[in-house]
């Protein structure tokens, strides 16, 4: 079982606590300002994109994609696209993941068709320290109490031919006959000289505003390669790219008609300082 790396750093360690933090993201003036509905849940969602940094941060963004998710039909499965800050290559973790909210159960037989099928190796190693896909699933819990739901993380890597990849996952999806929900996980431009990331000085929460403005708007067009090739040519330093890129070639193929933004802000909306401010956007793909 892989157990949780960054709870008490990047979110509360204790339960309870943990619960109000996630309550507080989404009632707070830069969340949705409200917890999901009860009501039924009748929308269809083929993914979303939000970021991973600590809920004190990038938390209310977040609740804006999960609570599209909470409002949504309930998938079987959620495949959630992380990325490897330690530069490991694109796997897949089959084993369950712990929180402290409880256990999530991996879909193993989906895990074990989809590396036999695509290539895709199963290593657990690079998973244990990567905290892109953990900071998802304590939100992923929270809007899915009562229902039964499986997971599938998997690191998206450069090393990945990303239009064969999203073939051999829909072959699987349709093999298996699953619903199943995308989650790619994902910060965006990390400006400041802690990132090494400082092309202007000047109003910084306006251009960084742009720079990303540029990416999601690469992304609403449903554009992979050209998203790719954006951040290539400006040298956003967008970490979840390939995440965001495999979700996008997925999604087309399980039938995304559009891509829309839902929430955008900065660090620096919270912290004050921009000289080192990251940028977080929760995207819904459907």
């Amino acid at each position: 079982m892989r157990q949780p790396i960054v709870d008490g750093q990047f979110y509360e360690a204790n339960p309870k606590a943990l619960i109000k933090q996630i309550e507080s993201c989404f009632k707070d003036n830069l969340g949705p300002g409200s917890l999901p509905s009860k009501k039924s849940r009748k929308k269809n969602i083929i993914g979303v994109i939000c970021p991973h940094a600590g809920y004190m941060f990038s938390g209310n963004c977040q609740a804006f994609s999960y609570k599209e998710l909470a409002e949504a039909k309930a998938p079987e499965l959620y495949i959630l696209f992380g990325l490897s800050h330690n530069g490991f290559e694109s796997c897949i973790s089959i084993e369950d993941w712990k929180t402290p909210l409880g256990v999530l159960k991996n879909d193993r037989e989906f895990g074990d068709l989809l590396s036999k099928i695509s290539g895709l190796p199963i290593d657990e190693l690079p998973h244990q320290n990567e905290h892109s896909i953990e900071v998802q699933l304590p939100f992923l819990q929270f809007v899915n109490k009562e229902k039964n739901f499986k997971i599938l993380p998997i690191i998206i890597s450069p090393d990945i031919n990303l239009k064969e990849f999203a073939k051999n996952l829909k072959k699987v999806i349709d093999q298996t006959n699953k619903t199943a929900i995308l989650i790619a996980s994902s910060d965006f431009i990390h400006y400041g000289y802690n990132y090494g990331f400082a092309p202007f000085k000047d109003n910084i929460k306006e251009n960084m505003c742009r720079l990303d403005s540029g990416a999601i708007e690469k992304i609403k067009n449903m554009d992979s390669e050209g998203f790719l090739s954006y951040i290539k040519k400006t040298g956003a330093t967008i970490c979840g790219q390939y995440p965001v890129a495999a979700l996008i070639e997925a999604a087309k193929l399980l039938g995304a008609k559009k891509a829309e933004l839902l929430k955008y802000y900065t660090s620096a909306e919270i912290s004050g300082d921009y000289s080192n401010s990251v940028g977080y956007a929760s995207v819904i793909i459907k």
